[in-house]
């Protein structure tokens, strides 16, 4: 049983006990409502929560250091705004987390030419490491300050390890 499988029966036990407090019980109506609000706030937090594990892009930032795998670009057109996607490997304690993580960030054409140029070196061989922080301000409450979620990425060539002398 995978874990989304899991997640599932667990949400159908809810459902069914609820069905039981709602039919068998005495509690008062305000009581069955306040009930019945949470379980359908349950199911669209859990939602939102299963985006993450199902494999779709991550709308988090960036993490602050990274190698960068793949990206593929989605243009703005006419009713749409568009979009960047790549693949990374985080690193951490000096070295690179063996999943990758799959992000979507804003469209932007300095980015999209960014990524581009990365990508063209990521093909000829040349590890690109990237580097990613907050635009503005420090960090916190974001949710405080309206877009404080953009990023500066930079993205320049993976210096070649240095061999210990013999």
């Amino acid at each position: 049983m995978t874990t989304t499988d899991g997640v599932l029966w667990a949400f159908v036990a809810v459902l069914f006990v609820l069905g039981l407090a709602l039919a068998a019980s005495r509690w008062p109506v305000w009581a069955k409502g306040l009930l019945v609000t949470a379980v359908t706030a349950l199911y669209f937090w859990s939602d939102a929560a299963l985006e993450q594990v199902w494999g779709w892009p991550s709308r988090h930032a960036l993490p602050e250091r990274f190698v960068l795998l793949a990206a593929v670009f989605d243009e703005p057109a006419k009713g749409r705004e568009g979009a960047l996607y790549v693949w990374v490997n985080e690193i951490r304690d000096g070295k690179p987390l063996p999943q990758p993580r799959a992000y979507q960030l804003p469209y932007s054409k300095d980015l999209h030419a960014l990524l581009g140029e990365a990508i063209k070196k990521t093909r000829q061989g040349v590890t690109q490491l990237g580097t990613s922080e907050p635009k503005r301000g420090p960090k916190g409450l974001s949710w405080l300050r309206p877009g404080s979620d953009e990023q500066v990425v930079k993205i320049r060539d993976l210096p070649a390890p240095q061999l210990p002398e013999k």
